[in-house]
């Protein structure tokens, strides 16, 4: 199954029994907006409350992950099982928050997970069914597992900077990575030795996904020089990183290393 779910594809499937389809826009208003217009059965899930667990930024970032055990049972609460088709979007380009919502479900041994191409704004231009209010499925089991999918600490980050084997992708826009701009971390910059491929090169001009075959062959040279795990992908807190992430098994490759604290974990602990 390819995990960028094209809208000519999400229209055979929507109406399915085990669809399941999950709104996760954020921003200050990102509940209010959900209630005002979402897609036909789309349930909302907060980024900051059921896809992170939020504490000290000095320590794993804005977004650090919850326990497997404790996402495990957000799923059962959000009517999630193990044969549940989930499709994912939000109301950004390409759908960061949504793609990290997918890396988690795949980190926990999800098979059946996607991301709604083009997100909220597509489907409304190809007019798909919206409806207003709150909607929720019914409380479902989901067995609590272990993080599969690998992910590295500051510390194991550090040595890589050393480390002409690994390979260090930094996904935030070029303003940020070169320390010209930063509108949310206290310090601008990157990580020693870290390249810039922001994630919007993901996309194409009209905020949908690239082709398979055009991401495969723009991310060839790194996965022909470096395997899985000495590829490092990053961006402020982890969650824009799995836009990148989305893209390369989008591309036909396996999932390399998310740093999930990222550069605002790093900036308070490194510099």
């Amino acid at each position: 199954m390819k995990p960028i779910l094209r809208l000519q594809d999400f229209i055979k499937i929507k109406d399915n029994p085990e669809t399941r389809i999950y709104d996760v826009r954020t921003g200050p208003n990102a509940v209010e907006n959900y209630k005002n217009e979402h897609l036909k059965n789309a349930a909302y899930v907060s980024l900051d409350n059921d896809l992170a667990e939020i504490g000290d930024f000095k320590i794993g970032g804005r977004h650090p992950l919850p326990s497997a055990e404790k996402f495990a049972e957000t799923l059962g609460n959000l009517g999630i099982n193990l044969n549940s088709h989930i499709v994912i979007y939000d109301d950004k380009n390409g759908g960061n928050a949504a793609a990290r919502f997918w890396w988690m479900l795949k980190a926990l041994g999800h098979e059946k997970v996607q991301v709604l191409d083009g997100g909220l704004q597509s489907a409304k231009a190809n007019n798909i069914e919206m409806e207003s209010g709150d909607f929720k499925y019914e409380k479902a089991d989901y067995p609590s597992s272990d993080w599969i999918l690998p992910t590295m600490k500051i510390d194991e980050v550090e040595k890589a900077t050393q480390n002409k084997d690994f390979v260090i992708i930094d996904v935030r826009e070029n303003q940020r990575y070169s320390g010209i701009t930063e509108p949310i971390d206290l310090v601008a910059g990157h990580i020693p030795n870290a390249i810039n491929i922001p994630f919007a090169e993901n996309l194409d001009d009209n905020g949908n996904f690239k082709t398979s075959e055009d991401l495969h062959k723009k991310y060839e040279e790194i996965f022909n020089q470096h395997s899985k795990n000495q590829i490092i992908v990053h961006c402020g807190s982890g969650v824009t990183a799995c836009h990148t992430l989305l893209a390369m098994s989008e591309a036909g490759y396996e999932i390399p290393n998310l740093y999930v604290g990222s550069w605002s974990e790093w900036s308070r602990n490194k510099l």
